[in-house]
């Protein structure tokens, strides 16, 4: 038995799930950590209550071994959006990110230039969505402060090459959402600045399960302007406001919630036991096979087909008028994927069996034998 193998074993989900970059349903030892825990927390007894407190710095220790960071440079979150939030809110001069982003993150920056006016949204829009590094390349000006990119992009499944873009920016700051990426994939984290996250989809560790790491330069640079009487050093502060934080503790607005750092740090055990380069090895491999039944059904793959560039998802662009069609044949077979403006978002996870794979060439075959050419 390798390390893998009880990972691998952990995935119970019906046949048929091709969509953990929606949402992950949550692991077996997730459900009995949090089933536990909420039980400890109905017993009143304060030894119960520091207990499941305690993962709250289990949790923030599992991030920064991740990451190759130290643990007093990760702060909890609800979700990526918080941090993200906090990250874009705390800048000053140009940022440069793509109209293609996930909400999360052209809301939060759209909503802070409007609120602040010391932010100016420097907008690309690259060719097929990838900010590559020669998208950034071409649209960074003398007055770009920041550069904000998603780990893998939510639409197309592109890989963002954090290495090269840190050569790009020189000492500009990088954020990254990681949340389509993070402890499924290596990446050169060091390259970043900041780093958000949350344990919602491939972690399979729930709703609630977001965090944040803030490098040296982000501390430096950014301000921590929603930090609340959490951000703050020593005890609670009474009769008294105290400065931030110099960690990324300042970065905080309330206490954290300890169920969900809880089903966050039994995840990210799950991830640290397993090893993030085993999975993606496997990861690689699944995906791989969603593009070979696409490939032998006609069907156009966007997602780059390069490993080195892509991670779980696979992205789908039938022709417009085959897109419902298709869509249609993947529901009637029991298979739970994103159909979005024309296109299919497919994600597998590495304890996708063989019977899921079944399912999905069987819906790509009907489909193809029921289309008009």
């Amino acid at each position: 038995m390798t390390d893998l193998d009880p990972y691998l074993a952990s995935f119970d989900a019906e046949p048929g799930y091709l969509d953990w970059a929606a949402f992950g349903p949550l692991s077996p030892a997730v459900r009995s950590e949090a089933q536990g825990d909420t039980e400890l927390l109905g017993t009143g007894r304060r030894t119960s209550i520091q207990l499941v407190a305690d993962h709250v710095r289990e949790a923030r220790e599992l991030v920064a071994e991740l990451l190759g960071a130290q643990a007093d440079q990760v702060v909890l979150q609800p979700s990526t959006t918080y941090g993200l939030m906090h990250a874009v809110y705390g800048l000053a001069g140009g940022l440069l990110l793509s109209r293609a982003e996930f909400p999360s993150l052209t809301v939060a920056a759209a909503r802070a230039s409007d609120a602040l006016g010391s932010l100016q949204l420097q907008w690309v829009d690259p060719v097929g969505g990838f900010m590559s590094p020669d998208a950034v390349r071409s649209a960074v000006t003398d007055e770009t402060r920041a550069v904000a990119v998603s780990l893998v992009d939510f639409r197309t499944g592109y890989r963002t090459d954090l290495t090269a873009l840190r050569e790009v920016i020189g000492d500009r700051l990088l954020i990254v959402d990681a949340v389509q990426g993070f402890g499924m994939i290596e990446a050169d984290y060091a390259a970043a600045d900041v780093v958000c996250g949350h344990g919602y989809k491939w972690l399979r560790a729930g709703r609630g399960t977001g965090f944040a790491w803030f490098g040296e330069r982000a501390l430096a640079r950014i301000a921590p302007v929603l930090s609340g009487f959490r951000g703050v050093d020593g005890d609670l502060p009474l009769d008294t406001v105290p400065a931030p934080s110099a960690s990324a503790q300042a970065f905080s607005v309330s206490g954290p919630d300890t169920l969900a750092a809880a089903r966050l740090a039994t995840a990210l055990r799950e991830i640290a036991d397993a090893g993030v380069r085993s999975i993606e090895s496997v990861l690689a491999d699944r995906a791989a096979d969603v593009m070979f039944f696409a490939d032998r059904y006609g069907i156009p793959v966007v997602t780059p087909r390069d490993p080195g560039r892509r991670a779980g998802i696979v992205t789908l662009e039938p022709e417009p008028r085959d897109a419902a069609a298709l869509a249609a044949s993947l529901a009637n077979h029991g298979l739970t994927v994103t159909a979005r403006g024309g296109r299919i978002r497919v994600s597998p996870h590495v304890g996708t069996g063989a019977d899921t794979l079944r399912l999905f060439g069987d819906a790509l075959a009907a489909f193809s034998s029921a289309r008009v050419w």
